[in-house]
């Protein structure tokens, strides 16, 4: 099992996530409110403004502040360890 960062060493499973997306389109709000209603959102911010969604495979929604190019490219193990230093 890999791990991702999701930012403040907020972590993830790489093989559980489903999509990664920006949080600007109305589907993807409503896809937000709807989890967390169902008590399924996860908001992985720490008061940050939301600049990704995270759709895992157990239906589980996870809010990240970091931008979804950057999520995409840590899935993709395309970083190096030390690239990413406490994001501020």
């Amino acid at each position: 099992m890999r791990l991702v960062n999701l930012g403040f060493g907020n972590m993830i499973s790489a093989a559980r996530v489903v999509s990664v997306v920006s949080p600007d389109s109305a589907p993807i709000k409503r896809l937000i409110r709807e989890a967390e209603d169902r008590g399924l959102l996860v908001n992985a911010t720490y008061g940050r403004r939301t600049r990704s969604v995270v759709i895992m495979d157990s239906r589980h929604v996870i809010l990240s502040a970091i931008i979804p190019e950057k999520l995409a490219a840590r899935l993709d193990g395309e970083y190096e360890p030390d690239e990413y230093p406490e994001e501020d």
